[in-house]
């Protein structure tokens, strides 16, 4: 066994395709096909079921592929490894990004990123928490950014800022509402962002108190519920980071959300809990900090990360 096979295996069951596989590894299918055959019969199990149309691993082809994929992220960092105890960045860097997250960050960060780290070889996918997590787990990305309070066994989790919600409330409502308490929303329309499970309990907890019943609807984005709301009345819950995105006029919407409501999301940071590439976690650490105000961010990250 060799690590030249373990990256064939893996091409096969992303591509599941074996000419393709051969061509993203710059091999002929014929050898390809050989070394699968010659690891196969090393390990005594079969690996892939072939047909005519499809090629999918078997049972235990999944779990060594799984294997494989660690041992070849595991290797990969050696020599990433030797370069940061130089004191050079390079390599490759995997990082996940919720989606009611990503909006943003991803923009700014980059750009400033690739700026400061041009020979870092970045890639960044959308995940929703419970992806991302498994993903981390085995091996996929380095690291993901996701909402607070995420426990996960063999996940380290770090904090990184503190965004507080606002209210962006119809022009016909708060006309009505000189002095802005929540608790004049009670008839007024909902609309809450579909899956944003902090956007959710912050819009729930102006609920708890209301003696009639809730009326909301669920939109997939921000940018979609403040149009609803500017066209059909009422409110909605909407991130700090998202008031830049704003027009001057529906700034004169916004509100701050006063009393013991939740009213804030934590951001945090995540790793598996054996991560070593410190410089590198140090990196996202340190492009945060170039766009995003000091007073967000945790205590934890405004100085350099320890590992």
């Amino acid at each position: 066994m060799n690590i030249q096979q373990l990256r064939y295996i893996v091409a096969i069951d992303r591509f599941r395709n074996f000419a393709r596989a051969a061509d993203s590894c710059h091999i002929s299918q014929p050898t390809l096909s050989a070394m699968v055959a010659k690891l196969e019969k090393e390990l005594d199990v079969r690996l892939f079921e072939r047909s005519n149309k499809t090629v999918k691993p078997t049972v235990a082809g999944e779990k060594i592929i799984r294997q494989a994929q660690r041992a070849l992220m595991e290797t990969d960092r050696i020599a990433e490894l030797a370069s940061e105890d130089k004191g050079t960045i390079g390599g490759s860097f995997a990082l996940s990004v919720g989606p009611t997250i990503a909006p943003y960050l991803l923009p700014k960060f980059i750009h400033h990123y690739r700026n400061d780290y041009p020979t870092v070889d970045l890639s960044i996918r959308e995940l929703k928490a419970s992806f991302m997590f498994e993903a981390l787990l085995n091996g996929e990305f380095d690291a993901g950014i996701a909402i607070a309070d995420n426990i996960r066994q063999g996940i380290l989790e770090i904090p990184l800022y503190t965004e507080r919600f606002y209210v962006y409330i119809a022009e016909s409502c708060w006309r009505k509402l000189p002095v802005f308490k929540p608790e004049n929303l009670e008839h007024e329309n909902m609309w809450i962002m579909k899956e944003a499970q902090c956007l959710r309990e912050s819009a729930f907890s102006f609920c708890k108190a209301r003696s009639k019943g809730t009326h909301i609807y669920e939109a997939g984005s921000i940018d979609t519920l403040i149009r609803i709301v500017d066209e059909n009345g009422g409110f909605t819950i909407i991130p700090e980071m998202h008031l830049p995105f704003l027009s001057e006029q529906q700034r004169a919407n916004v509100r701050k959300i006063e009393g013991d409501y939740l009213s804030q999301r934590r951001i945090s940071l995540y790793i598996k809990d054996d991560y070593v590439r410190e410089r590198m976690l140090n990196t996202v650490v340190d492009t945060l900090k170039t766009f995003m105000p000091e007073s967000m961010l945790s205590k934890t990250v405004r100085r350099p990360l320890r590992l």
